[in-house]
C-alpha cells in the first residue's frame, strides 16, 4: 500500500497551482496538497505547522514578497524546519543556481515542463518520497529529470 503524501507547493502562478493539483490528484489520489502563493505567506504557514510539515515541498523560484532562494535559505537555518525535504521547481534551470541550491541544502531541481513532462517527474518524486528514509542525492543526481 502506497504511503499517503502530504506536498506543500509554494508557486505564485495559479495556473501552475491549478495543473500542479491536477496531475498529482490524478497520480495520487489520496495525496494532499496544500498550496501557497507567495515566500512570505510559505514561511507563515511552516511556522504555523512545524510540528505535521509536509513529505515535501515544491518551492517556486520566483515568487513575490520572498523568493525562493530566500525562503529556502531560512528554511535550512530553522532547526525545526530544515529537515523538511525541498525541490526547487522553475520554467528556467541554471547550472550555477543549481549549485548554491544544493550547497543550501535542497533536494532536487526541476524545471517546469508542460503537462506531460509534469507528470512524469511527479510519478518519480511519489516513488521516491513514498519510501522511507529520503536520501538527499549527490550532486549529479539533484537536477531531476523526467
Amino acid at each position: 500500500m502506497q504511503k499517503k503524501l502530504h506536498f506543500l507547493l509554494a508557486d505564485d502562478d495559479p495556473d501552475d497551482r491549478t495543473f500542479f493539483e491536477i496531475t498529482l490528484k490524478s497520480l495520487s489520489p489520496g495525496a494532499k496538497l496544500e498550496t501557497v502563493k507567495d515566500g512570505a505567506e510559505l514561511l507563515k504557514f511552516l511556522e504555523k505547522n512545524k510540528k505535521h510539515l509536509p513529505d515535501v515541498l515544491f518551492l517556486d523560484i520566483n515568487m513575490p514578497k520572498k523568493n525562493g532562494a530566500e525562503c529556502l535559505a531560512e528554511i535550512k537555518r530553522n532547526d525545526d524546519l530544515k529537515k523538511l525535504p525541498v525541490i526547487m521547481y522553475s520554467t528556467s534551470l541554471h547550472e550555477d543556481a543549481a549549485d548554491q541550491f544544493y550547497a543550501k541544502g535542497a533536494h532536487y531541481y526541476i524545471q517546469k515542463g508542460d503537462l506531460n513532462e509534469l507528470e512524469k517527474l511527479l510519478k518519480k518524486v511519489i516513488k521516491i518520497f513514498s519510501r522511507e528514509n529520503i536520501a538527499r542525492p549527490s550532486r549529479e543526481e539533484f537536477i531531476f529529470k523526467s
